[in-house]
């Protein structure tokens, strides 16, 4: 066989490489949060329910960002984006090397940690998610309710009833007055 056909034949093997390697851009891409670069709720379901089965100690957290509708109307767009970002930025910094956290749309985000003594613990992260965030020289106050669930909790160790459990400890976080201390 000459260089030509050997050529002629392996363009279409080429062209296919390449065509598989930016499908898996676009879906690794597609897992991932444009705005903070977290996961999103795909990618992160798949690799939580992971450590939920590897992990006795694994903790799931649920974070919602108190009145953020309102730093969007008063502040703008661009203004949210940046409270999005900072929150997913402390959240993962809490997290460490311990865990992964995701946007799971809006202003709601979502954690899962493998050993929570290995973290600075809830208060820190209630802490951490209420510092102001600035932007354009404005200083925005913001402030998280953050709900949890340890997975030895649970009578079986489940994502699904994880995320229940830490959504009524949200619940129960934000009718403590959280919303209402500003």
């Amino acid at each position: 066989m000459d260089t030509q056909t050997l050529a002629a034949a392996g363009l279409p093997a080429l062209g296919w490489a390449v065509h598989g390697g930016l499908l898996l851009r676009r879906l690794a891409t597609a897992r991932r949060d444009p705005l903070t670069g977290l996961h999103t709720r795909a990618g992160w379901t798949a690799r939580a329910e992971h450590l939920m089965d590897k992990h006795a100690k694994a903790l799931v957290l649920l974070v919602d960002l108190d009145d953020f509708k309102s730093i969007n109307d008063t502040h703008g767009h661009a203004a949210g984006d940046t409270v999005l970002t900072t929150t997913a930025r402390r959240l993962t910094d809490w997290c460490g090397r311990h865990g992964i956290a995701a946007r799971l749309g809006g202003d709601e985000f979502a954690a899962i940690v493998t050993d929570p003594t290995r973290t600075a613990g809830l208060f820190a992260l209630r802490a951490a998610l209420a510092e102001p965030v600035t932007h354009n020289r404005r200083t925005l106050r913001v402030s998280a309710s953050v709900g949890h669930c340890h997975r030895d909790q649970l009578p079986v160790p489940l994502l699904t009833d994880a995320l229940s459990a830490a959504d009524a400890s949200m619940y129960a976080d934000k009718g403590h007055g959280r919303r209402n201390t500003r």
